[in-house]
């Protein structure tokens, strides 16, 4: 027995009109076409789905099973559509995002806050499992948008750049190299250097400064938190560097100094990975715009 969603809606439609010439209105093809699907229907089936000699047309017991079958696919298949409907339009869809860069949790959160409010049928989730293999795991669609600061030449990936961003030094207000006016990478020789606990392939430190110049420090500490970094800089366990953005928070607390990386300083940019075809839909050009946006406003407050 082979089934098509025809069947199902010319079922429905019969029993709701109540005769084949009303439900061929409801379906809008002929009396006669629907007439010959539903002996077609019956044929296959090898048993009758109407008793014909009752009006209106009146369900059989393998019809009711038919129409049990319909009342519980269709909607399911009705509400697929309006949802597919709703994608075409650009009003709904999936942005999951993995993050290489551990520091960006401080802005992408009220990007996310400001992204809901606008796009409420969006389904938005992060998805940390995937950090270390996040450009994989966008090619195979277990997410939709990698946040990095590394972009690669992959086909059917699109780099959207998003803002350029200076990785500063920090360290207690105490410290000795509070008196230099910048840091260099022998200045880190002797440090306990406190970062996020990501691969040092990741960290800008590394790859911009530190493994050019061949210098090791003394110690490394990972450290998840932003704020448990900050408190033990401050408590001369340690210096870091940090994006600017995040040291906002610190930029006028007499507990920390703060100097440029190199007399230059270091700029870094950051991008947002898509897959190629997802990038013009409305709701992830909306999210790269205010992307975009957000590290401005913190750098104002």
């Amino acid at each position: 027995m082979h089934l098509e969603f025809r069947h199902l809606r010319t079922i429905r439609a019969i029993h709701q009109a109540g005769g084949v010439g009303r439900a061929a209105d409801i379906l809008n093809i002929t009396q006669s076409a629907l007439s010959h699907q539903l002996k077609g229907l019956e044929d296959q089936c090898g048993v009758e789905l109407f008793v014909r000699r009752t009006k209106p047309l009146r369900l059989s017991a393998a019809g009711h099973r038919m129409l049990k079958l319909a009342e519980d696919v269709l909607p399911r298949i009705d509400a697929l559509e309006e949802e597919f409907r709703a994608m075409i339009a650009g009003k709904t869809g999936r942005l999951h995002i993995a993050i290489e860069c551990h520091a960006c949790f401080d802005w992408l959160f009220p990007v996310l806050e400001r992204f809901r409010h606008a796009w409420p049928d969006v389904d938005v989730d992060i998805r940390p499992n995937l950090a270390f293999n996040a450009l994989s795991a966008l090619e195979r669609e277990d997410v939709d948008l990698v946040v990095s600061s590394d972009p690669e030449d992959i086909a059917g990936i699109t780099f959207t750049p998003l803002f350029d961003y200076e990785p500063r030094f920090i360290a207690a207000a105490g410290h000795p190299l509070a008196a230099k006016p910048f840091v260099e990478a022998e200045d880190f020789r002797d440090e306990v250097l406190i970062t996020y606990p990501m691969d040092r392939t990741r960290l800008d430190i590394f790859t911009g400064l530190l493994n050019p110049a061949r210098v090791e420090p003394r110690a490394v500490r990972p450290v998840e938190l932003t704020a448990v970094i900050l408190l033990l800089v401050a408590s001369g366990r340690g210096v870091s560097v940090l994006p600017d953005w995040v040291l906002r928070e610190v930029k006028y607390n007499a507990d920390y100094i703060t100097r440029p990386v190199t007399e230059q300083g270091i700029t870094k940019r950051l991008y947002a990975a898509t897959r190629s075809e997802d990038t013009v839909k409305p709701f992830m050009a909306h999210f790269l715009r205010l992307a975009r946006t957000e590290p401005v406003k913190l750098q104002r407050a």
